[in-house]
């Protein structure tokens, strides 16, 4: 069935009017990064000149370069280690065949209901019991595994043809050993968004670092801006300077990955 060109026209207007509002607020929190305090109470939307005045008080108030080492190693290891255990389970929940598979797959569906509020004091009690406060590992056990990469890449594997697992036992191939050659190339769209998400997704956390650490040289991004904005009540510049330099990484990791996260939410959408 051909589609109305009126349709066409009210999705392309919808896109663009989505469009502003996303990228109206960036824009204007760049452009008053780079403004003089006279510009901003002048009410001008564009600086007349640029200035890094701002960046530079921002990070003389905070020490932004550690944050965003602490940032980066802290979602790095989060992604990377919800991928590893995400890609095991799945591989599992897919390909294998164990007495009590569909009520384990149940069971961790439901952990998803959960809310993060709801189990973070016992989380918190646990990680203070241990002694490893104000350390990474405080930061990224917790998040270590997730249900959601689990269920994701179970989805993927799921598409793949049991052809290809069968003829591959019959090779003599072990399931660790399909899992990293065939598996995984196979489902690199899905794997590339939920690489995406799950790096994005930690690079924002917030409640979490700002109950687990105390010391300055092991807090985030986003607690650093949260000291920017007490720092500073009445200008909020340097504020909207540390907003973009804590956009930047996101950013890049979306432009980087944006192909692979695009075809991994569009995967198995349309099946010939």
């Amino acid at each position: 069935m051909k589609e109305k060109p009126y349709v066409k026209v009210a999705m392309y207007a919808l896109n663009i009017i989505f469009a502003i509002i996303i990228i109206v607020p960036v824009v204007y929190c760049f452009n008053v990064s780079m403004m003089d305090l006279k510009e901003i109470y002048g009410g001008k939307f564009w600086p007349s000149h640029l200035t890094i005045e701002n960046y530079t008080r921002a990070f003389q108030l905070a020490p932004f370069f550690t944050f965003i080492k602490n940032s980066l190693i802290v979602s790095g290891v989060i992604t990377f280690a919800q991928v590893v255990t995400g890609a095991l389970a799945a591989y599992a929940f897919a390909m294998m065949e164990f007495k009590g598979k569909k009520v384990l797959f149940y069971i961790m569906l439901a952990t998803m209901m959960i809310p993060s509020q709801a189990i973070i004091i016992a989380n918190y009690l646990t990680i203070a019991d241990w002694g490893i406060r104000n350390t990474y590992a405080a930061l990224i056990l917790p998040n270590a595994a997730a249900a959601f990469a689990v269920f994701n890449m179970r989805q993927a594997f799921l598409t793949l043809p049991k052809e290809i697992h069968e003829a591959a036992e019959i090779d003599g191939c072990t399931n660790f050993k399909f899992l990293y050659t065939i598996g995984v190339p196979l489902i690199k769209p899905s794997l590339g968004a939920l690489i995406i998400y799950v790096f994005l997704q930690s690079w924002n956390y917030y409640l979490w670092p700002l109950l687990v650490t105390d010391s300055v040289n092991m807090r985030t991004v986003q607690i650093g801006l949260g000291m920017l904005q007490g720092a500073e009540a009445t200008d909020f510049r340097p504020v909207m300077a540390g907003a973009m330099v804590i956009l930047i990484p996101s950013i890049l990791v979306f432009i980087i990955g944006q192909k692979q996260m695009i075809s991994g939410l569009t995967a198995g959408a349309v099946k010939g």
